[in-house]
């Protein structure tokens, strides 16, 4: 429950749904990241002590959004979490929680207890590579068309928007950089760009659930204040889909 699951337009009794009926259906084939960020630390809190309680493998934190809390403020929000013994992975991006959390707080926040990874959505390598210059954090990058870039200077991997319209062209990118080839990781990547931009061209997630939809995979309707994606939108969408041979 990211912002690809419009994790904040749903009722947090939706979302812990959601979370049970994952782990339920996954049933110990691969680990579930739970998302479960929220506008209050006490919220956050809540929230990881319920998946943790459902089976979660871990959680996945977003600074609280429209608050526009402090370093300080970030890095008590984020051990208060981890105080649930939930692993947390947590989710820097700006874009979406208007402040970032600096190298050096994530770095502080490194040496917590329960802290395991970071999602870097940052949009920006140097930060990622800032990070990992004063921690061992395990780095993940969170924006596809940054993927290479960032797992060639040593993020462990990429959570992925366009995973959820072919998972396919992602698992390539990352295998053929767990093996060093970067000449196929480079094509890889490359194949993605323009499936890519076009799932941006609208707020996300509405271009991908149209493309889902598309695809016979799930409804494209999203919550109100989103809307449905428009018509020059899913004409772009199908050609891309045809291009890439999705269709």
């Amino acid at each position: 429950m990211g912002s690809t699951g419009e994790n904040t337009l749903v009722s947090d009794e939706e979302r812990l749904q959601v979370i049970k009926t994952v782990i339920k259906t996954v049933n110990g084939r691969v680990p579930v990241i739970a998302g479960t960020g929220s506008l209050s630390t006490d919220g956050a809190v809540q929230l990881a002590r319920e998946a943790k309680e459902l089976g979660a493998d871990a959680c996945l934190v977003i600074a609280p959004p429209y608050v526009c809390a402090s370093q300080r403020g970030l890095y008590e929000h984020f051990r208060r979490v981890a105080s649930v013994g939930l692993p947390v992975m947590i989710y820097d991006n700006p874009g979406r929680a208007g402040v970032s959390l600096e190298p050096q707080t994530i770095a502080e926040l490194a040496k917590v207890p329960g802290i395991a990874a970071l999602k870097d959505a940052t949009d920006s390598v140097t930060h990622a590579v800032d990070v990992m210059a004063l921690c061992d954090l395990p780095v993940v990058c969170g924006a596809d068309n940054l993927a290479l870039p960032m797992m060639a200077c040593g993020a462990v991997g990429v959570m992925s928007i366009l995973s959820n319209v072919v998972p396919s062209r992602v698992l390539a990118i990352t295998k053929a950089m767990e093996k060093g080839d970067i000449a196929a990781a480079r094509k890889a990547h490359q194949a993605n760009v323009l499936l890519v931009n076009s799932l941006f061209v609208e707020p996300n997630p509405i271009p991908t659930k149209k493309a889902m939809e598309l695809l016979g995979r799930c409804s494209s309707t999203v919550r109100s204040p989103l809307a449905e994606c428009t018509a020059e939108t899913e004409k772009l969408l199908l050609e891309q889909l045809k291009a890439n041979k999705l269709l």
